[in-house]
C-alpha cells in the first residue's frame, strides 16, 4: 500500500518530458524576442536557463544552437550600443563553442554551421588587425559556409550570412553590392517559400532579417536609395513591430537621409 501511494506521487515520465519540452520552447521564444528587443541582459540570462537541457540526447543539439544564438545576437545588439569589442568578442567566442557542440551532437545540423561561420566572420572583423587571428578563424568559417552551401544552398539563413560576406568583398573577388543585394533577395524569396517547421526548436527565422539587411544595404549603397530602405524597414516592422534596431536606430537613420537626399 505504501509503495503504491509513493509511486502515485512520483511524476509521470511522459508528463515530465512534456513539461521539459514546453519549458525549452518557451525559453527559445523568449530568446528570439529578447534579440529583437535588444535586451542583452535577458539574452545572457536565457542562455543560462537553457543549460539544464544540453544533455538531452534528443534535442541537445538544438539547445546548444539556441544557447549559441543568444550570445551571437547579444554581440550583434551590443555592436549597436558601442559595447567594447573585447566583450563582443567574448560572447562570439563562447557562441562558437556552443555551435561546435551542436555540430558534434548532430553532424547534419546545417544551421549550426551557418551560425558558427557568421560568428567567426564577426570575430574576424573585430580582430581585423591581427593576422594570426585571421589565419585562425577564416579557414574554419569558409569551410562551414562551403558545407552549408553544399547541403542547403537555398537556406535563407545561409543566404543572409552569404549576402553579408559578399557586401564586403570587391566585385573582382566575387562580391560587391549588387551580388549582396541579389543574394538577400534570393534569401527573402526562399524564406517566404519555406514551410513552417513542426518543431519550434528548429531554426526558421530569416524573413525579417533579410528585409532588415535589404533596408540597411539600400541606405548604405554607393548610390543610396532611402525610399527603398524605408519600404524594407517598414515591411520588417510589420512582422516584428518591437524590433529595437529597425524601429529605433535604422529607421531614424533612413528618415535623416531622406531629408538630406
Amino acid at each position: 500500500m505504501f509503495l503504491a501511494v509513493l509511486w502515485a506521487l512520483l511524476p509521470c515520465p511522459a508528463v515530465a518530458a512534456k513539461s521539459s519540452s514546453a519549458q525549452m520552447v518557451k525559453i527559445v521564444a523568449q530568446i528570439q524576442r529578447a534579440d529583437y528587443e535588444g535586451d542583452r541582459a535577458a539574452l545572457i540570462r536565457l542562455y543560462d536557463q537553457l543549460m539544464p537541457f544540453v544533455s538531452n540526447k534528443e534535442v541537445g543539439a538544438r539547445v546548444r544552437y539556441w544557447r549559441g544564438f543568444a550570445l551571437w545576437r547579444r554581440a550583434l545588439n551590443g555592436a549597436n550600443e558601442s559595447v567594447k569589442p573585447a566583450e563582443l568578442d567574448s560572447d562570439l567566442k563562447q557562441a562558437v563553442v556552443e555551435f561546435r557542440e551542436a555540430i558534434s551532437a548532430d553532424a547534419t545540423f546545417v544551421d549550426a554551421r551557418i551560425a558558427a561561420a557568421s560568428c567567426l566572420f564577426f570575430r574576424l572583423f573585430l580582430n581585423r588587425g591581427d593576422n594570426e587571428r585571421v589565419k585562425e578563424f577564416l579557414p574554419e568559417a569558409m569551410q562551414w559556409m562551403k558545407d552549408a552551401q553544399t547541403a542547403a544552398p537555398d537556406n535563407p539563413r545561409f543566404l543572409w550570412v552569404q549576402g553579408g560576406t559578399f557586401w564586403y568583398l570587391p566585385p573582382e573577388r566575387g562580391g560587391g553590392e549588387t551580388k549582396a543585394m541579389e543574394t538577400y533577395q534570393k534569401g527573402l524569396e526562399s524564406a517566404r517559400k519555406q514551410s513552417a517547421s513542426t518543431d519550434p526548436l528548429n531554426p526558421s527565422w530569416g524573413e525579417p532579417e533579410l528585409l532588415m539587411n535589404l533596408s540597411w544595404s539600400s541606405l548604405h549603397a554607393s548610390k543610396p536609395d532611402p525610399d527603398a530602405a524605408e519600404a524594407y524597414a517598414n515591411e520588417a516592422l510589420k512582422r516584428i513591430p518591437y524590433w529595437h534596431y529597425v524601429r529605433d536606430i535604422l529607421l531614424p537613420q533612413i528618415q535623416s537621409a531622406k531629408q538630406k537626399h
